[in-house]
């Protein structure tokens, strides 16, 4: 398909507002734009969705967007709308004027994106309907989906493929997280196993900071996290649906605006909890995996996990719905034995062939891995997904590195107490016997007896519990589901219960009760704090008048380059990220207000000049025609150049008094009166 002839950079400012492509951004563009076929695995909040938008106006014809999920799907429409262009959705979600407004505009040929939803595509019509809308590219969001063992799958990707060789289109996939096996499934399903042009940018998000904590009084743990956030928005993730309603309650108790969030919800319940989430500025919404790839907020300050993620890529995208408007952002993940029991034995029970089992288990050794790092978090993190990196300043532990010891004999003295109870046993016994405890248990076993019994009395019971879920987090014991999460010695253990490799153990510093509540870091200085507040509630007043989410106005990033930048009129607040054409012409002035208090009036053709070079010089074209408007002496006949034919001066730029005469509005007699003086202001900016 031929491309349009706008540049994408002039694209970029004019309807997005960005000066420049993120890293990585302007070549993926290209290469859509072009109409190559694309597989592009990007960080969350590396700005996918730009390079699918911004292509699909570069083109000719329709751009189909398969997107997973309704609410994903309408806050990309309405920030599109916002920015000026034509799109739309076709969802079970649609109001009926809704959906026969993208009738309307398919029909006549205006509609630019098109959202629809995997499952339409096993309408028998809807395949039907794409081959006479003028599709001219397929962009698949969260590819992911398509693969059949990754913790997101949807069916319904699987038609994608086949969608592609009907319309014989290119077509542009996009996710954050694929491993090598997920990336050779979406190659082989969506683009039949031709090798697309593949782009990796990287997994690093530098802003989130990196936390984990072992349990200890995991709710006062939470509590504590979300009050020294307190106004700030944030996702609370938990294991259990039950688990998401108590915590949700405490943190209302606790003077927060919570609500909770799962799949055992009525779906109008859910969708009331995803509209506030969009909407509200400050609400936390304490979830299971279930709310996930429908957020598009990109102003969620913070993420917590009240217990252990499944697996480390689900980790990474969890926390990755942070700071996606690459402000600061913090994390904070729990973890505990039980977590890690309970998810090794989900994932022995479950339905996966055994080389499958295996893959699971190697991934959730990664998060535990990255849960016990020793050093800094994100080359742990990085690390695992093949890139290098230097230590970040931005985890708790390159905060505040961990006291490490020889725990060699001590795990030596773990594993013998399994191996002579037959590895029959979970931890709290074996410690009880290596602690030398009086149990009805150890009497009922005989345990009194065994070598050893009381060996342990160096270590107290909490140093014990460490050592063990140590132990499980560098996988050298598992729990085994045959043995009722008995705890068993993985072939890792042996070289150390020979005594040929030694292993260092961190001592454990975990926060009482309220004794720590770590510093936020401010979004601005103090000085800049009582200006964006104001910001934010002149964005709070437009977008509930405009029942949208207040990030559709502006996201955090934009109001507080606003706040420190200050701009005193509309040429200046055109330069600020994030402000583009349309959203300038719209609540420019608004803003404005309330930075300055008071705004001079713009006639509405200067208005869409403004940051552009053409505002300058309509500015002095204009001063110079008031002081000729009655000729040099004044007394001559009136004369004047209406508006929109000073702004086409201005943008024309004619080099001589003939080019001058030619533009529409001028002619002879106005060349003749203006001429040598807008020449004269034209040929100074040269």
């Amino acid at each position: 398909m031929p491309r349009d002839a706008a540049p994408s950079e002039a694209l970029l400012k004019d309807i997005f507002g960005f000066d420049a492509f993120r890293p990585g951004q302007g070549e993926i563009v290209e290469a859509v734009a072009r109409g190559d076929n694309v597989l592009a695995i990007m960080p969350t909040g590396g700005g996918k969705s730009l390079c699918f938008q911004l292509p699909a106006l570069m083109r000719s014809g329709v751009t189909v967007v398969i997107s997973p999920l309704i609410a994903l799907m309408r806050d990309q429409v309405r920030g599109l709308r916002e920015a000026g262009v034509c799109a739309g959705a076709l969802t079970s979600g649609n109001t009926q004027e809704e959906t026969d407004e993208v009738w309307d505009n398919l029909h006549n040929g205006t509609l630019k994106l098109l959202y629809l939803a995997p499952e339409r595509l096993a309408n028998s019509g809807t395949q039907r309907m794409l081959s006479q809308a003028g599709i001219s590219m397929i962009a698949v969001d969260e590819a992911h989906c398509v693969s059949q063992w990754g913790h997101d799958f949807r069916p319904d990707y699987l038609r994608i493929g086949e969608l592609r060789r009907a319309l014989d289109v290119p077509l542009a996939a996009f996710t954050a997280t694929a491993d090598h096996e997920t990336q050779v499934e979406i190659v082989t399903r969506l683009f039949d196993g031709q090798s697309p042009q593949t782009f990796l940018r990287g997994f690093d998000r530098p802003n989130i900071h990196l936390a984990f904590q072992p349990k200890d009084s995991p709710r006062k743990q939470i509590l504590n996290f979300a009050a020294a956030r307190r106004g700030q928005s944030g996702i609370v993730y938990c294991g259990t649906r039950a688990r998401t309603e108590t915590l949700s309650r405490a943190l209302s108790d606790d003077g927060h605006t919570a609500c909770f969030y799962h799949g055992g919800m009525q779906a109008e319940d859910r969708r009331s909890v995803e509209g506030r989430f969009a909407r509200e500025d400050g609400l936390i919404v304490v979830a299971t995996v279930a709310f996930g790839m429908g957020v598009d907020k990109p102003d969620i300050r913070w993420v917590a996990h009240s217990d252990l993620p499944k697996s480390i890529e689900a980790y990474y995208q969890e926390i990755g719905r942070a700071g996606r408007d690459g402000a600061p952002a913090e994390t904070l993940t729990l973890y505990g034995p039980d977590d890690i029991r309970l998810r090794r034995s989900q994932i022995d029970e479950g339905l996966a062939p055994p080389e499958r089992r295996d893959a699971d288990h190697g991934r959730l050794n990664a998060l535990l891995g990255l849960a016990e790092a020793q050093g800094c978090r994100r080359q742990v993190l990085l690390g695992y997904f093949g890139e290098e990196a230097e230590a970040c300043s931005n985890c708790d532990l390159c905060d505040a590195p961990p006291e490490l010891f020889d725990g060699t004999e001590a795990v030596r003295k773990a594993l013998s107490a399994a191996l002579r109870t037959d590895e029959s046993f979970g931890a709290g016994h074996l410690i009880d016997i290596l602690l030398g405890a009086d149990t009805d248990k150890i009497r009922a076993r005989g345990h009194k007896s065994l070598s050893t019994y009381g060996i342990g009395k160096d270590l107290s019971k909490g140093q014990w519990q460490a050592v063990f879920r140590q132990m499980m987090g560098h996988d050298l014991m598992r729990p085994d589901a045959e043995r009722h999460g008995a705890l068993v010695m993985t072939e890792e253990a042996r070289p150390i219960l020979r005594g040929e490799q030694t292993i260092q153990l961190r001592k454990d510093v975990v926060a009482k009760g309220g004794d720590r509540r770590p510093a936020v870091k401010m979004m601005v200085n103090d000085e800049d704090a009582p200006l964006l507040s104001a910001l934010k509630a002149k964005r709070r007043a437009l977008a509930e008048a405009a029942r949208a989410p207040a990030y559709v106005i502006f996201p955090d990033k934009t109001l507080i380059e606003m706040a420190e930048g200050r701009p005193s009129n509309l040429d200046q607040m055109a330069r600020i990220s994030g402000v583009g054409a349309k959203k300038l012409e719209r609540y420019g002035t608004a803003f404005l207000e309330v930075i300055t208090g008071a705004v001079e009036a713009l006639h509405p053709t200067r208005r869409k000049l403004a940051g552009s070079d053409a505002g300058g010089l309509y500015d002095a074209l204009m001063e110079a025609q008031v002081q000729l408007a009655r000729g040099e002496d004044g007394t001559g006949k009136y004369l004047s150049c209406n508006h929109t034919t000073l702004a086409k001066i201005a943008k024309m730029r004619p080099s001589s008094l003939s080019a001058l005469e030619a533009v529409q509005g001028v002619g002879a007699q106005k060349a003749e009166r203006f001429g040598p003086a807008f020449l004269d202001v034209l040929s100074s900016t040269d």
